[in-house]
This record gives structure tokens, sequence and C-alpha cells, in this order.
């Protein structure tokens, strides 16, 4: 899958368990690292471990997407989700005002949701997609 369609797709099982201020930044020309970093918010250890059991159960499942490494834990409000080309942060918002990722890689454009539209997926059921749009703003 095209990184940035993953990195998509990150955000939308993100939100699917109600991630909060969901961010993907583009850090192609910034990083040989990484090409995406998709930056949520959990609001509590239980939430944390909703956000990435969606982020990897899913695409485990769905797109048969393996993480190369994860790391950190709920308890340390900071998880971390490495697929190569797109690393997945998940924090408790004081971990994330306090690191500020965003300022950090504060020349990345941000890649935001411009609107949400319905499609019907397989067996009729409605499912929710995201349109995305580039303009290195929030």
């Amino acid at each position: 899958m095209e990184s940035r369609k993953l990195a998509q797709l990150c955000r939308t099982l993100a939100e699917n368990r109600k991630a909060e201020d969901v961010v993907i930044l583009d850090v192609r020309k910034l990083s040989s690292v990484t090409d995406y970093f998709v930056i949520a918010t959990g609001t509590s250890e239980p939430h944390l471990r909703a956000i990435e059991s969606e982020v990897v159960g899913r695409l485990a499942e769905d797109e048969s997407i393996r993480p190369a490494s994860t790391e950190g834990t709920a308890q340390g409000s900071w998880l971390v989700m490495d697929f190569f080309d797109v690393i997945v942060h998940v924090m408790r918002k004081e971990t994330r005002e306090k690191y500020d990722l965003e300022g950090l890689w504060g020349d990345a454009p941000r890649i935001r949701a411009t609107r949400k539209k319905s499609i019907v997926g397989v067996g009729g059921t409605e499912v929710a997609a995201t349109e995305e749009t580039d303009d290195g703003e929030e």
C-alpha cells in the first residue's frame, strides 16, 4: 500500500476509536526514516490501548500489514507503531503537549481532512471515508 494511503487509513482507524486531534505530517522532504507521522491523542490508558488495537488489528486483518515494531505502554502515555513509511504516535494530551512533535516537525506540511463522506461498503454497510488536502495548515 502506498505510504500516503496507509497514513490516511491509520488516521481513519484511530478516529474509529475516537482519537482526538489526529494529524498527519508529511515528513518526506525532512526525514530519511519515514514518509509520514500520524499523531493522535487518547484520553486515558484504556483509550490509548483501544486506538492501538484498532490500528494494529485492523491493518493486520484487513490489509495484512503489521508494524515493524511497537514501542511504549499505555501507562507510559505514549505508544508508537512503526509501519516503516508511516509512524503512528498515540499520546495522552499532556505528553503530546510536552514533546510537541508538531512543533518539532513544524516545516512538515499537514495533510488534513476536508470533509467526511459515506461510502457503501461490502454487504451494503455504510463506511465513513475522509477526503484529504495538502495545504500546510491545520
